[in-house]
């Protein structure tokens, strides 16, 4: 019965981190770029009472054994990097990128982070950065002195000089990653290249595995409102049957010391 009280605890402990994940997700249902988490679990080791294909004649084997788990613990939390749905905006800074690919972005340490949050605006230097101050690389500065900014599909960004002829500003280009769930969160709607997501793939949108760009435009979080309620129901209601399991054997031990009375 000891055995069933730890158990149920490691069942607790786990929903407390289903909870945790579905709660982020919920928090973060408005938040531009967001990518949405799923908590992944695994079964402990087990203890085995009797082997399978034990001995239990001279002619005869048990066709099972007896193994007894001892709880579960999360595994992982996966990175959903499904496209989320684009939102209109008429703000010619506002990008998104149509399939697969990251923004590159220039950390101040010098390090380059990757995101799908295209909310982008200008610096006084005319350097098209992120919400804050982060600068997209390849470098693409736009003159005071200019109109009618334009990004086409492609990433190649021009606009109108002061006699009305079209000036090439420069080309965006995106990353894509063999495992994009091996990036690593930095917060901000950032991430950083990890040991298991590989290098990054460079290249111009519409290109090969490349999406397209699509200007005045956000790509909305992916996170199902409905599907996530529904989520934290069943991780409450978990919660309360691995409680209701915990109680359950202290009863059985408190009757078990009633048992001299």
């Amino acid at each position: 019965m000891i055995r069933g009280l730890y158990t149920a605890a490691t069942g607790m402990n786990s929903m407390q981190h289903q909870i945790d994940v579905t709660s982020n997700n919920i928090a973060n249902v408005n938040t531009t770029g967001f990518k949405q988490d799923r908590a992944e679990f695994q079964d402990l080791m087990y203890e085995t009472l009797n082997y399978s294909a034990g001995q239990t004649s001279q002619t005869t084997i048990n066709p099972t054994g007896i193994d007894v788990g001892l709880g579960v613990r999360i595994s992982g939390i996966q990175k959903n990097f499904s496209e989320g749905d684009l939102k209109g905006t008429s703000n010619p800074l506002d990008l998104a990128i149509e399939g697969k690919g990251f923004f590159q972005i220039i950390m101040p340490s010098g390090e380059t982070a990757y995101t799908r949050n295209g909310a982008f605006k200008l610096n006084d230097e005319g350097t098209i950065v992120t919400g804050n101050g982060y600068e997209v690389t390849p470098q693409i500065v736009v003159p005071d002195n200019v109109t009618k900014l334009a990004v086409g599909k492609d990433g190649i960004v021009t606009a109108l000089d002061p006699t009305g002829a079209t000036i090439n500003l420069g080309q965006i280009e995106i990353a894509d990653f063999i495992n994009p769930s091996g990036l690593n969160p930095l917060g901000e709607s950032l991430y950083m290249e990890g040991p298991a997501s590989g290098g990054p793939i460079v290249g111009n949108p519409s290109v090969d595995q490349f999406g397209s760009m699509r200007q005045g435009m956000i790509e909305l979080s992916n996170v199902k409102l409905v599907n996530e309620m529904v989520d934290l129901i069943t991780a409450q209601r978990a919660y309360e049957a691995n409680s209701k399991a915990i109680t359950t054997t202290d009863t059985m031990l408190d009757t078990v010391n009633r048992l001299k009375r």
